[in-house]
């Protein structure tokens, strides 16, 4: 995960999703790891619109942020950072609650939550299946280790949710419909997706702090109609995706972390081994070139940091649904599924609210945007203007 915790997102109704996973956050930075140094959002003038719209609905939402436009998007980005390059950085977005967390840290800080609460956690054990009875009902998981006898299944499984939704009788395919009547036929119901991420060590001197002397917030910036080009003039892309932070808890030393839009491989993939471990998933080299020159197309003092790119394996997968956006809801009456759409991290709330409805019976209405049949009932989102499915 890249760790980030935003809610930079154009589908409006993940506003309150993201509002509820920041309260959360919140209630215990420490043991999360959770730095809330913010989040900076910037587009070009073909998004200014959108970023009107996002911010008025974070807003209805209970998440505050600011954007500014023009000659007032330069200036807040220049008294921030007095060398940053504004050039075609036409709309900001501000999140003040937002920022980023270590992800190891935050794994271990929801095992400590389990640990106080007396919650059993079995680690080491694969699940291979569901049993289910004649009503499609969940009546026992199986796993490597034995059987185990359930009157409730909650599912999150991240980039192995196809697996797990096609032994609970989930369909592959659809046919979506979306609001304006259009109707896409037997879409795949999953699609995944393989990242782009990395770290680059900053060299002797150089720091990625504000005038302020503040950490620097998290910095996403979409230029969706700026090219990129390498330090030694090769072109690269034809658009600008980039997002950077501080990453001392990934590279043991001062350092940037960030990524860029992910590649599509399709419905079917190789799930494991996963990440780091598997040969088919690393980032390609013009990754690193691309990474290091929109950092120096963004920084006069992140510039020609090419050879600062820290070489290791880095690769992931994940697992996207027909409209890019999370999947929370039932398949039969009882395994209650959270299909994240490869957003699970930043969204630490939702375990919380499916923790709320099974004890108080009632869904929670940050829940109720998310179903399966919204494919069928014509609510399927997709109004996002961007070149990225994590917006």
């Amino acid at each position: 995960a890249c760790g980030c915790i935003r809610n930079l997102y154009m589908t409006g109704p993940l506003h309150a999703i993201l509002r509820a996973s920041v309260e959360v956050w919140e209630s215990d930075p420490v043991n999360f790891g959770f730095q809330q140094v913010g989040y900076v959002s910037v587009g070009e003038s073909n998004q200014t619109d959108d970023y009107l719209k996002l911010q008025a609905s974070q807003a209805a939402s209970g998440y505050p942020s600011d954007v500014y436009t023009g000659t007032e998007a330069h200036a807040f980005l220049t008294n921030l950072w007095p060398d940053f390059k504004t050039e075609n950085c036409d709309v900001v977005l501000h999140e003040h609650r937002s920022g980023y967390a270590g992800t190891h840290m935050a794994v271990w800080g929801l095992d400590q939550k389990c640990r106080q609460w007396g919650v059993q956690r079995v680690y080491g054990a694969t699940v291979t299946g569901y049993t289910l009875d004649a009503s499609g009902s969940v009546t026992a998981v199986e796993t490597d280790q034995g059987s185990i006898s359930c009157e409730q299944v909650v599912v999150g499984a991240g980039a192995w949710t196809p697996e797990h939704w096609e032994w609970l009788g989930g369909p592959s395919h659809l046919d979506v419909v979306y609001p304006d009547g259009h109707v896409a036929e037997q879409m795949d119901m999953w699609t995944y997706w393989r990242l782009l991420e990395g770290e680059v060590m900053l060299p002797e001197g150089v720091d990625f702090r504000t005038a302020q002397h503040r950490d620097s917030p998290v910095l996403h910036v979409e230029l969706m109609n700026t090219p990129v080009y390498s330090e030694d003039g090769r072109f690269l892309k034809d658009h600008f995706y980039s997002y950077v932070r501080y990453a001392a808890e990934r590279v043991g030393a001062p350092g940037l972390q960030g990524g860029t839009i992910p590649v599509k491989i399709g419905p079917r993939a190789a799930v494991e081994p996963y990440g780091h471990l598997n040969d088919q998933y690393q980032a390609e080299e013009w990754f690193a070139d691309y990474y290091c020159a929109t950092l120096g197309m963004l920084f006069k003092r992140l510039e020609n940091l090419r050879p600062f790119f820290k070489e290791r394996r880095n690769g992931g997968i994940g697992a996207f649904t027909p409209d890019n956006v999370p999947v929370f809801d039932y398949l039969g009456d009882n395994a209650w599924v959270i299909a994240d759409s490869n957003h699970g991290f930043k969204m630490i709330g939702v375990g919380k609210l499916t923790a709320q409805m099974m004890v108080h019976g009632d869904k929670p209405d940050e829940l109720k945007p998310f179903t399966l049949d919204r494919y069928r009932t014509g609510a399927t989102f997709g109004d996002r203007n961007s070149n990225c499915p994590w917006v």
